[in-house]
C-alpha cells in the first residue's frame, strides 16, 4: 500500500508542530521550516498526480481498516488536481509571507500548515464525517490567519466569519447525521451504492439530510445569498492569508461536485440529481451579483472579493449542467480562477503600499513608484478574470459556453456569462484607470519603497500558471475530460474503495475508466 497519499496530510501536521513546539522565538527558523515544507508540499502533490493522471483511483486504508469501516483517503484525478493546486497559491503566498506580512503577529507559519492539513485532507478523505473534521481544521486555522496582524476590521470580519461558519459547522452535523441514519455509513462510495437503494418515507428523510449538505457546502463556497461573508473577510486579510483563501472557495464547490455527483449522481435512485435544480440558477444569480459588486467596489480589495464570487457563479453554472463537458469546464475554469485571483489579491497589496494615505481606494491620488511594473502585472492579470482571448479565462468560458449549445437553459447561460464577462471588463477597466492613469501631480511626500522582489516573484508565478494553462490548454482539457469522464461514471471510484468489503453490487463490478 503506497502512503504518499496520506503524506499531503501529515507533512503540513508535522510542520506545524515543529513550529510551535521548536521555533516559536525564532521567526528566521519558522520561515525555513515552511518554505521547506511547503515546498516538499508541491513535490509531492506532483507525485500524486502522475499517480493518478491515468484514472487509476488509489485508495489508502488507515489502519488497514478497508471501507466502509474503516476511514480511507482516496487519490482520483480530481482529489489529485485540488492537491496540486492547494500546493502551488501556497507556495506563492508563502514567498510573498516571508518578505514580511507573516512578522505582524504570532504563529502565522504553524496556522498556515495547519491551513494546509485542513485542505488537502479535506480533498483526499474519503467520508462525509472526516470530510467535516478536516473542515473543521481547516476553519480554525483560518480564523487564526484572518486575525493575523490585528486590527477593527479583521475582529469585525473575525466574528462575522467564525459566527457564519459556525452555523454551517452546525448544520453539517445535522445533515450527516441524518444521513447516517438513513442508511447507516458515511462512506462516500458505500454512500453512492446504498443511496440507490433508499424509497418511500426513508428516500425524503435521506433527501433531507443532502439539501442541508448543500446549504452548507454553499455557505463554504459563497454561493448568494449565503456569501455575503466573503467580501469582508477577504477584503480584510493580509495579502499572503487572501491569497490562500482563493483556494478556500473551492473547498465548498469540490464537496459539492463529490457529494452531489458521486452519491446523489443519476444512480441515486429517488434522491438522484436532487441538488442540480437549485444550482443552476443560484449559480447565475451569483455569477450576477458577483459581478455588479465588482463594477460597484470602492477598493481593489473588495473588487477582488467580488471576483471570487463571480467565479464561484461561473464554477458552479458548469457543474449544474451536469455533463462531462460541463464538469470539465468547471474544473479548467477552477485552476484558471484560483491561480490569477491569488495574484490578483498579491497585487492588490503592492499596489497600495506605494500609493500613499490612498492605499487601494478608487480614488484619484499620486502615482505608484512602478507604474511599468505594478501596471504590466494588472493588465496581465485583469485580462485573464475577464476572459479575453487567449488567456485561461477565455478558453474556461468558452468551454463552458460550448458545453451548453444543446441544454434547454442554453439562452439564459450564454446572456448571463457573456453580460457579466463584459461588466467584469468594465470593472477591472475602471479600476485599472483610476490607479494607473488618473494621477495626481507629484507632492512633496517621500517615495513609497520600490517592490521588493521575492513579493513581485510570488505574482509572477501565480499569473504564469494562468498562462501555462492557456498555452497548454490541450493536456490540461484532456485531463479535466478525463476527470469529468470519471466523477459521472464513478464504477472504478466505488469498486476501489469497497474491494476489500463485500459492499460492491454486481452493477458496478465492471466499470468506470477513463474515455
Amino acid at each position: 500500500m503506497s502512503h504518499w497519499i496520506a503524506v499531503p496530510i501529515v507533512l503540513p501536521a508535522f510542520a506545524g508542530v515543529a513550529i510551535l513546539l521548536g521555533a516559536r522565538t525564532s521567526l528566521r527558523l519558522q520561515r525555513a521550516i515552511g518554505l521547506a515544507a511547503t515546498a516538499a508540499l508541491v513535490l509531492v502533490a506532483v507525485v500524486l498526480l502522475r499517480q493518478a493522471y491515468d484514472g487509476t483511483v488509489t485508495v489508502y486504508a488507515l489502519g488497514a481498516w478497508s471501507a466502509p469501516f474503516g476511514i480511507v483517503l482516496v487519490l482520483d484525478r480530481l482529489s489529485a488536481m485540488m492537491v496540486l493546486m492547494t500546493a502551488l497559491v501556497a507556495i506563492c503566498s508563502q514567498i510573498y509571507a516571508v518578505t514580511g506580512p507573516d512578522a505582524r503577529g504570532a504563529n502565522y507559519h504553524a496556522l498556515f500548515q495547519f491551513q494546509l492539513m485542513g485542505l488537502c485532507g479535506a480533498f483526499l478523505t474519503g467520508d462525509l464525517f472526516n470530510l467535516f473534521v478536516f473542515f473543521e481544521v481547516l476553519l480554525i486555522a483560518s480564523y487564526g490567519l484572518l486575525l493575523h496582524g490585528g486590527g477593527r476590521d479583521r475582529v469585525r470580519a473575525g466574528i462575522h466569519y467564525v459566527v457564519f461558519n459556525l452555523v454551517g459547522s452546525a448544520l453539517f452535523l445535522i445533515g450527516v447525521g441524518t444521513i447516517y441514519g438513513v442508511v447507516g455509513t458515511l462512506n462516500m462510495a458505500d454512500l453512492a451504492v446504498k443511496a440507490a437503494q433508499v424509497s418511500g418515507p426513508e428516500a425524503t428523510l435521506l433527501s433531507s439530510g443532502a439539501l442541508i449538505l448543500l446549504v452548507v457546502f454553499a455557505i463554504k463556497a459563497a454561493l448568494l445569498p449565503l456569501g455575503f461573508w466573503l467580501p469582508l473577510t477577504y477584503g480584510s486579510a493580509t495579502a499572503p492569508v487572501a491569497a490562500l483563501f482563493a483556494i478556500m472557495t473551492k473547498v465548498g464547490i469540490y464537496a459539492t461536485i463529490r457529494v452531489y455527483v458521486l452519491v446523489f449522481g443519476a444512480g441515486a435512485g429517488q434522491a438522484a440529481n436532487l441538488a442540480m435544480p437549485w444550482l443552476l440558477p443560484l449559480a447565475l444569480l451569483t455569477l450576477i451579483l458577483g459581478t455588479l459588486g465588482a463594477v460597484a467596489g470602492r477598493n481593489l480589495r473588495s473588487l477582488a472579493a467580488y471576483l471570487v464570487i463571480a467565479s464561484v457563479g461561473t464554477m458552479l453554472t458548469a457543474v449544474a449542467l451536469g455533463t462531462v463537458a460541463s464538469l470539465s469546464a468547471a474544473l479548467y475554469y477552477m485552476g484558471h480562477s484560483t491561480f490569477v485571483l491569488a495574484g490578483i489579491f498579491l497585487l492588490v497589496d503592492l499596489i497600495a503600499r506605494q500609493r500613499g494615505e490612498a492605499t487601494d481606494q478608487l480614488r484619484r491620488a499620486g502615482a505608484v513608484r512602478q507604474p511599468a511594473l505594478l501596471g504590466g502585472l494588472f493588465l496581465a492579470a485583469v485580462v485573464a478574470i475577464a476572459g479575453l482571448p487567449p488567456t485561461s479565462g477565455f478558453v474556461g468560458k468558452l468551454l463552458l459556453l460550448r458545453s451548453a449549445l444543446e441544454l434547454p437553459s442554453v439562452i439564459w447561460i450564454f446572456g448571463v456569462v457573456l453580460a457579466t464577462g463584459f461588466l467584469s471588463l468594465v470593472a477591472v477597466s475602471r479600476a485599472g484607470s483610476m490607479v494607473f492613469w488618473n494621477v495626481e501631480l507629484p507632492t512633496a511626500a517621500p517615495d513609497p519603497a520600490r517592490a521588493k522582489p521575492l513579493r513581485v516573484v510570488a505574482i509572477v508565478l501565480l499569473l504564469a500558471l494562468a498562462t501555462a494553462m492557456a498555452v497548454f490548454a490541450g493536456p490540461v482539457v484532456e485531463f479535466t475530460d478525463g476527470a469529468a469522464y470519471s466523477l459521472l461514471h464513478p464504477d472504478d471510484y466505488i469498486e476501489a474503495v469497497l474491494a476489500e468489503s463485500n459492499a460492491i453490487p454486481a452493477s458496478v463490478e465492471h466499470g468506470g475508466g477513463a474515455p
